[in-house]
């Protein structure tokens, strides 16, 4: 009888021991927040500048939409990136993540902007049938400049972070920006300025913005728990 009360008791302190283990371990890989927002074109007027087009008409069309800043009717800005500037300890990218693909589409490189982690290979397309090339400028990472006829894929790995702008030298006009990033805390936003981070510790954050014509800025955000936060963020031309 004795033995069996001490093995119960036993069995009771183990439980409880695993139970305070549960308790300790849930919250801190449960609790997390998410950040949604718009980011915003704060004054002047909403750009809507077409470039001409002089060369491969018969592909690239008579002239084109100047991406550089596109800005919604209600002032998103679109292809912003935004980040966590601090990520959270021990932030790493999912060895799942999706390989990223830049197509060359009516002479227009699809998308703009993209994110792609740190030693992940970047798959260059070129749907249109006539030839391009891709030219890298970088400093973190080697630069590259290939010629690209339809339908070959030149598959690209860069292993230090960094933003590194992508062009074609025979369409003056087309651009691309790679965005080499450490941690998974990165969004692109959308047609209206609109992004996403989700899986954010609670607490205080600080968000970066970089849009390739305008200065990077920087926001404070209050995440909390297992709550979404709103958040706009303006931007203004230099």
């Amino acid at each position: 009888m004795i033995m069996r009360r001490c093995a119960e008791a036993s069995a009771r302190a183990a439980l409880a021991v695993i139970i305070g283990i549960t308790a300790c371990i849930l919250p801190s890989t449960m609790e997390a927040g998410t950040i949604k927002g718009t980011v915003r074109l704060k004054s002047g007027p909403v750009p809507q500048n077409k470039l001409p087009i002089t060369i491969d008409q018969y592909v690239c069309g008579k002239e084109t939409d100047a991406e550089d800043l596109a800005v919604s009717p209600d002032r998103g800005i679109r292809n912003a990136v935004v980040s966590l500037q601090t990520p959270p300890p021990g932030a790493k990218w999912e060895t799942t993540a999706p390989l990223v693909k830049i197509d060359q589409k009516q002479c227009v490189f699809v998308p703009r902007v993209i994110v792609t982690p740190v030693s992940r290979t970047v798959d260059f397309l070129s749907s249109d049938p006539l030839l391009h090339n891709i030219h890298s400028f970088s400093q973190a990472n080697p630069s590259f400049n290939r010629a690209q006829p339809k339908g070959r894929k030149i598959s690209v790995a860069f292993n230090a972070p960094e933003i590194i702008r992508i062009d074609c030298d025979l369409h003056s006009w087309m651009r691309a920006w790679v965005v080499v990033a450490e941690h998974p805390y990165y969004a692109v936003t959308g047609d209206r300025g609109e992004f996403v981070l989700e899986n954010v510790p609670p607490g205080k954050h600080t968000i970066r913005i970089w849009q390739e014509s305008l200065r990077s800025v920087t926001q404070e955000v209050t995440v909390a728990d297992t709550g979404v936060s709103t958040v706009t963020v303006e931007m203004t031309r230099p």
